[in-house]
């Protein structure tokens, strides 16, 4: 899966691509080499991005700590790092 950039240890760094003030938050499927979540929240003030490290971390059943953007804070294309994470 090209979405998933790099997974070491516990780690995985994650493509999104995110549309804010969408009807609801939900992953809409593939947009390029990115995940596409939509959001309800506007992109003001670190709202949209709230809102997706909120919504993944619910999806993957972990604790928002455990999620970071590690680029793309003001576009709509992020790589979002997981942490502490149990593949299997």
């Amino acid at each position: 899966m090209k979405c998933i950039i790099s997974q070491q240890d516990n780690t995985l760094a994650l493509n999104v691509y995110v549309q804010p003030r969408a009807s609801q938050n939900r992953v809409a499927g593939m947009h390029g080499n990115a995940v596409k979540i939509c959001v309800t929240a506007p992109p003001v003030e670190n709202n949209a991005n709230e809102a997706v490290i909120h919504f993944i971390a619910k999806l993957l059943g972990v604790s928002k700590s455990s999620l970071s953007i590690k680029s793309g804070r003001q576009a709509r294309n992020k790589k979002i790092i997981i942490s502490n994470l149990a593949l299997q």
